[in-house]
């Protein structure tokens, strides 16, 4: 796609997930601990009040973005947020069936299911856009309405496989609903706070009429790098939380330590190859992601990327001090650590994208750009230092513990691994 319509694009999957997470936010930790730890009817009931709450939050979602279409038409029309107010909605509707399986099933550690849903959600809307490579070249509406579709397919799939829990809707209980309720408004807001981290270069950039959508487009090239990232953190956090959280609730607090130790500190010197490699590469990652249309920018481009691989070396531990403090029933503690980040990151943002200007009338877009990639940096520190620290005051952790605990970590896989061959 062109510049300009890539960046409209960017824009609704980039509102679309901070909404996704504001409503999952709510149910999906929560869900995934206490599920970790009941059997039978209790648990029923909390699938149950899953479901409820989250059929309310899309009732909320259409009661604020159509009247919004209806009030201020022009605005929305104008903007580039118009296909969020029109179809996101329908996204919400089409995924939820979806979203409450992968809670249930994380909880479960049915991964293998999970890696099913996942593989048959991307699978048939990446198919989709190969078609639509070759024959149609369809606009930014019809491009979204096939991922609502694809969307719809899986959510289908979760409900006659019986994984996503719809059957117990009607076993939603008060007390449930309740329970869910005040442990996820803390999640949400971390839920919230976290895509606002990822989201935030999005929304500023795309406000600014200095940059806009094409600076949009622009910078969301290097940050595919963290995607990448993060599909090898999701594996690892979708593994650990469940274990946390069960160890926290039977209180095996040196258990619980060592899955923390070992798991921040085995992706940490997992990624440390992956960025070598990539930072010699970076040049063309950037043109083998963005294409021809963005040789010409590619050397900034690089440094952005550069910027966002020392970023993820600072990722794991910060995250896995997250979900630890949510798995020991402190998700308000989570929640402060990443509003510390979000405040940093957005402080930065403004000064890169609005006040740069400003005092340097001639800067260039990519020169701006490299300023808010640099700001990832200070936040990803800041959520590292003040994480550990909240979960040191909980369970009284040796930061130094993280990295051998995680060589570890090889050593005991590489040893069942030996053993298996012989």
């Amino acid at each position: 796609m062109n510049k300009e319509s890539f960046g409209e694009w960017v824009l609704f999957i980039t509102a679309a997930t901070l909404c996704d997470l504001l409503r999952f936010g709510v149910t999906r930790v929560a869900l995934t601990r206490y599920l970790s730890g009941i059997q039978g009817d209790e648990r029923n009931e909390f699938i149950g009040s899953s479901w409820m709450i989250g059929l309310l939050t899309i009732v909320i979602f259409c009661f604020i973005l159509y009247p919004a279409i209806i009030l201020f038409p022009k605005p929305i029309h104008d903007s580039g947020f118009y296909y969020f107010f029109i179809l996101y909605p329908a996204l919400a509707i089409s995924n939820l069936p979806f979203g409450n399986a992968m809670s249930i099933l994380q909880a479960d550690e049915k991964f293998g299911k999970i890696f099913f849903l996942r593989l048959f959600n991307v699978g048939s809307f990446l198919l989709y856009l190969v078609i639509n490579y070759i024959f149609f070249s369809s606009n930014v509406f019809w491009i979204i309405f096939w991922f609502i579709i694809t969307n719809v397919l899986t959510s289908l799939i979760s409900t006659i496989l019986q994984w996503d829990g719809s059957r117990y809707i009607l076993k939603a209980s008060k007390k449930t609903i309740l329970l869910t309720y005040h442990f996820g408004k803390y999640s949400m807001g971390t839920s919230i706070g976290s895509s606002l981290l990822k989201s935030a270069d999005t929304f500023i950039i795309g406000l600014s009429s200095f940059l806009g959508p094409t600076a949009v487009a622009l910078y969301s090239i290097p940050v595919k790098f963290t995607e990448i990232i993060e599909i090898i953190l999701r594996s690892f956090t979708a593994t650990a939380f469940p274990q946390l959280s069960r160890a926290s609730i039977d209180k095996k607090t040196d258990d619980f330590r060592k899955v923390f130790y070992s798991y921040s500190g085995a992706l940490t010197i997992l990624l440390i190859p992956v960025c070598i490699i990539s930072t010699i590469f970076a040049k063309d990652f950037i043109i083998l992601l963005g294409g021809s249309q963005y040789r010409e920018y590619a050397d900034g481009l690089s440094v952005i990327m550069i910027m966002f691989i020392i970023f993820s070396l600072l990722v794991p531990i910060d995250r896995f001090t997250g979900i630890s403090l949510d798995s020991i029933n402190r998700p308000d503690k989570n929640f402060y650590k990443v509003m510390v980040m979000t405040t940093v990151n957005i402080i930065g943002d403004l000064i890169a994208v609005f006040l740069l200007p400003i005092l340097f009338p001639t800067i260039s877009t990519i020169a701006i750009l490299i300023f808010v990639s640099v700001g990832s940096i200070f936040f990803q520190l800041a959520g590292l230092l003040t994480g550990f620290y909240l979960l040191n005051k909980e369970i009284n952790l040796r930061f130094s513990l993280i990295f051998s605990e995680g060589w570890n970590f090889y050593k005991e896989l590489f040893a069942k691994i030996k053993l298996k061959i012989q």
